[in-house]
């Protein structure tokens, strides 16, 4: 049971042959990409989608596939947008499926299609544009459908086609098949078996240019074949095969140079007159190589002897005919024949001289009959190269039996009840290349093979009941390349028994009863030149990993597959650790179900050629990446069935060439980055029937199994969750992850969007609204300040805080220091006189404002331009607004212009609410200008929210 599971999971798989090392890489590689798919497996540039139950094509799969398979599904209809984006698609497998139904153009835009697979599939009708655009495609199968109906112009796009295959549907008349063939001028094959033909008259082809080379109208139920004119003249296969049919057909072909190229005829099962016959056999006289009459009702023997008299024929095949004797004169006359196939009948008896006129025979075919033994009619035949004789009952083979067959090269004997063989019995085949004994009793060899075969390089004998190999028991086969002895019961292998095989380069021992103590007696030291060695399914054991003083393989440097598999388990086990000792291009070791527990990290010391290691369905719950550092090779690697709780062993084990990993049901539940990132070259991984963690934990593996380009996660879209509780019965693929990671890309998009917005509102705001924000910037340390200020009793130190530019303080000492303190009286704060030193700028500047009864700003330009300035009229215009008394004195020193005021907001605000002194125009009148400043720094009865009106006369 446990070889049947691993040889399904390895059938879901793009596994490996048993025959070739590293098949799997041809399947695999190149890849299209490595991505996984919800339904589909990537394999060598080719959608590998069949048997999956599919009930619509899938739209997952990548646009530079170039073949792709869908058979085997559930698929009812074709629709045009699934197969849209395939511009390099060759190759299309949609039989097998339920399709009823083609939307038309669907296959349009696949101009590189070449072979188009339909069959087995419900079609009925074929519409005009169902293959429209189809221009590249050679090959066309759409058989067994339910096809009636064909519209006019189906096939007229297809100007490349040279296949078609539209048998066993219901066309009925060869005027649909006209219709077809028309539009087709390169058709070389046509396959017409099984549509309810009745008739066929070679008129209703009249008007095409046909070039058909190869015409298949088997299993009609033909009643007519009138051939009035050579419309098929380059045929040269025809298969007339009618099974079943018990009417009588009418065969007139009335020109005997219509099949002058007819080199293949099948007539099997055909029911005719016997000169309607032999008159078709006479078309062929010129051309026919090859003739089939396999289950003929009758005439068997008249139709032997009209065709041997065909000079050309060389192939006569007979099966089924329910035959049991084979006379003297049966075909007698058949003397050009050089094969001739009498299998699947009931032949219990040749006559010796039944053969004796077939001089010329090199092939002869008498398998799956009732001979009970080898008959001698076979020994007339001196040029035999190929006897088959399988599955007969035959129980006893004689040194006579084959005398005088030295040119023989391939003998089947299989299926035989053969429980001996005498020492001699071979000893004529002094040609022989292939020999097949499989399938038989044969309990000893008794030294059959010691006697001189030297040209025997196949020996299968699988199947047999052998026990023991002896002591040079093959000394005479020293050219066997090939020795198949699975399936029998050996239990000994004897030191020796395979001297004399230099040259063998295969080995298969699977399946036998084969201990570890013939493995270490040195019996497969003289295989010097051995490839494969097979040693499943025996009873090899090894306690534990203690070095054996003789490691088996040691003399086999050139065996590069070995397989060691076993079902019959004796307990836990070990592996020496020099088991391989020896095997420097072993490139395959498949080590599954030895019931391994532990495993010595110098075990594959010796094998630094290795590139496939299975060891699934062992116990090894854990692996060092030291069993693999000296695997710089490996690039496939099966490690399923083992217990592993992670895969973390992979991190460190430097397996930078590994393409291909199986991991399928441990006890995974979360991948870390860390692990795929140490396996660069992975294109393919399958970890199917693992314990995932459906939570954040995963959340890293989830996204890369999504977006990854590289790697192929086999069945990925079905990782079932375990854990946690509440979401077992959920995929692993269906959570979402959104909310365990930062999302970098959507951040940065969020920050760069949001600083390129903030410049532009910058840019702007600094454009057309400085001035507002500058003044907003100063009302709000003038309201700072103010609340600093506001509840303080104290009495004010002066009458007046002057603010004005350094630039224009020559004007405030020596003009209005002297009129308003010298001769008026009033006391004023300036900044260059009554700041206290130490203090900083602004607190002096807060502390005189708030310290005077008045704040008088004397405006220039420069005034304006100065960012002190600016900050003094701002904490005096906002002690104006929120004490709601004149405090405000605005004096002029030059005539400013409105235009240059825009730009400064704050000023040109409290110019539109208050009224101002200007000395420019206080010229001639200065006393007036004087008086006016002194009254407005005189006390008032009544504060209001006005600013004393100062007019300039």
């Amino acid at each position: 049971m446990a070889l049947g599971r691993r040889q399904k999971e390895r059938s879901q798989t793009p596994g490996r042959s048993l025959f070739q090392p590293l098949v799997f890489l041809c399947l695999l590689l190149p890849l299209a990409a490595g991505f996984t798919l919800k339904a589909c497996q990537i394999s060598r540039n080719v959608a590998k989608c069949g048997k999956h139950k599919l009930t619509s094509v899938p739209r997952d799969v990548p646009s530079t596939v170039t073949g792709w398979e869908l058979f085997e599904n559930k698929i009812s209809k074709i629709q045009l947008s699934d197969f849209r984006d395939f511009p390099m698609l060759t190759q299309l497998e949609l039989n097998r499926n339920m399709i009823e139904q083609i939307e038309a153009s669907t296959f349009s835009r696949l101009t590189s299609l070449k072979m188009l697979n339909l069959n087995q599939n419900r079609l009925v009708k074929l519409e005009e544009h169902v293959f429209s655009g189809l221009v590249n495609l050679t090959e066309l199968r759409i058989r067994q459908n339910r096809i009636k109906v064909v519209a006019n112009n189906t096939f007229q796009t297809l100007s490349s086609l040279t296949i078609l295959d539209i048998s066993r549907n219901n066309l009925h008349t060869m005027a649909k098949v006209h219709t077809i063939i028309k539009q087709l001028p390169h058709l070389r094959e046509l396959y017409l078996g099984s549509n309810d033909f009745t008739r066929f008259y070679s008129w209703e082809l009249t008007n095409t240019s046909l070039d058909i080379q190869r015409l298949d109208l088997s299993l009609n139920p033909m009643a007519v074949f009138h051939l009035t004119s050579n419309v098929l003249p380059n045929l040269t296969f025809f298969n007339m095969t009618n099974s079943g049919w018990t009417q009588q057909m009418k065969l007139d072909v009335q020109n005997p140079t219509f099949f002058h190229q007819v080199s293949i005829l099948d007539i099997s099962g055909i029911h005719v007159s016997v000169d309607d016959l032999k008159t078709l056999l006479q078309t062929v006289n010129a051309s026919l190589t090859s003739l089939r009459m396999n289950k003929m009702k009758s005439h068997l023997s008249s139709l032997i002897n009209a065709s041997c008299t065909i000079p050309t024929l060389t192939q006569l095949l007979l099966q089924r005919n329910q035959l049991s004797h084979i006379g003297s004169d049966f075909v007698s006359i058949c003397s050009n024949i050089t094969d001739v196939d009498f299998s699947h009948n009931n032949i219990k008896d040749i006559h010796d001289d039944a053969f004796r006129s077939l001089q010329r025979l090199t092939i002869l075919n008498l398998s799956y009959n009732k001979l009970p033994s080898v008959p001698a009619a076979i020994r007339t035949l001196p040029w035999l190269k190929k006897l088959y004789l399988s599955t007969n009952g035959i129980s006893r083979v004689e040194r006579q039996d084959f005398a005088n067959q030295s040119m023989l090269e391939e003998l089947g004997l299989s299926k035989n009840s053969i429980s001996s063989l005498r020492g001699a019995v071979f000893e004529d085949l002094v040609r022989l290349q292939v020999l097949k004994l499989t399938d038989n009793h044969m309990v000893h060899l008794d030294g059959v093979f010691e006697v001189h075969l030297p040209n025997l390089k196949q020996l299968l004998l699988q199947g047999n009941e052998l026990s023991s190999l002896q002591t040079g028991g093959f000394g005479g086969l020293p050219s066997l390349q090939s020795l198949k002895l699975h399936d029998n019961k050996l239990n000994s292998l004897q030191k020796g028994c395979f001297k004399g095989l230099t040259n063998l380069t295969e080995l298969l021992l699977q399946n036998n009863q084969i201990t570890e103590r013939d493995l270490n007696n040195g019996c497969f030291n003289d295989l010097t030149n051995l490839r494969r060695l097979d040693l499943r399914n025996n009873h090899i054991y090894y306690k534990d990993t203690t070095a054996l003083a003789r490691p088996p393989f040691s003399q086999l440097s050139l065996l590069r597959l070995l397989y060691i598999l076993s079902q019959h388990h004796h307990g836990k086990s070990g592996l020496p650790r020099n088991f391989l000792q020896g095997l420097t291009n072993l490139e395959l070791f498949d080590a599954r179900n030895i019931q391994l527990v532990f495993l010595h990290e110098n075990t594959f010391n010796f094998t630094p050629q290795l590139q496939e290691l299975d060891l699934s369905s062992n116990d090894l719950d854990d692996l060092s990446p030291d069993l693999f550092s000296p695997l710089r090779n490996l690039r496939t690697l099966y490690t399923s069935r083992i217990s592993l709780g992670s895969l973390q062993y992979l991190t460190d084990a430097k397996l930078h060439k590994l393409e291909f990993l199986q991991a399928r049901k441990n006890q995974f539940s979360v991948i870390d980055e860390d692990v795929v990132r140490s396996l660069p070259a992975l294109v393919y991984l399958d970890l199917q029937g693992n314990t995932f963690t459906c939570d954040c934990t995963n959340a890293w593996f989830i996204n890369w199994v999504r977006t990854n380009n590289q790697t192929q996660v086999f069945d990925a879209y079905n990782f079932g969750c375990n854990f946690p509780t509440a979401s077992k019965g959920s995929k692993l693929l269906d959570l979402d992850v959104q909310s365990c990671t930062v999302d970098v890309d959507y951040i940065l998009f969020v920050s760069t969007t949001s600083l390129v917005l903030l410049l532009m509102v910058t840019s702007f705001t600094y454009h057309f609204l400085k001035a507002h924000l500058v003044y907003a910037y100063f009302l709000f340390l003038a309201l700072v300040f103010d609340k600093k200020h506001r509840n303080k009793q104290s009495p004010c130190q002066f009458d007046a805080f002057v603010s004005y530019n350094s630039h224009d303080e020559a004007w405030v000492v020596g003009e209005m220091l002297p009129r308003l303190e010298g001769d008026q009286g009033w006391k004023l704060c300036l900044h260059h006189r009554d700041f206290q030193p130490g203090k900083a700028i602004i607190e002096n500047i807060t502390d005189a404002i708030y310290g005077s009864r008045k704040t008088i700003c004397v405006i220039s330009r420069r005034y304006l331009r100065s960012g002190w300035c600016s900050r003094e009229i701002q904490l005096a215009s906002f002690r104006l607004f929120h004490e709601q008394k004149d405090v405000l004195i605005l004096v002029f020193l030059e005539d400013i212009p409105s235009s240059e005021l825009s730009p400064h907001y704050i000023t040109r605000k409290l110019l539109k609410k208050q009224t101002y002194l200007s000395w420019p125009r206080a010229a001639e009148h200065p006393q007036r200008f004087w008086q006016k400043l002194g009254q407005a720094l005189g006390p008032r009865e009544n504060d209001h929210l006005s600013v004393q009106v100062l007019e300039d006369q």
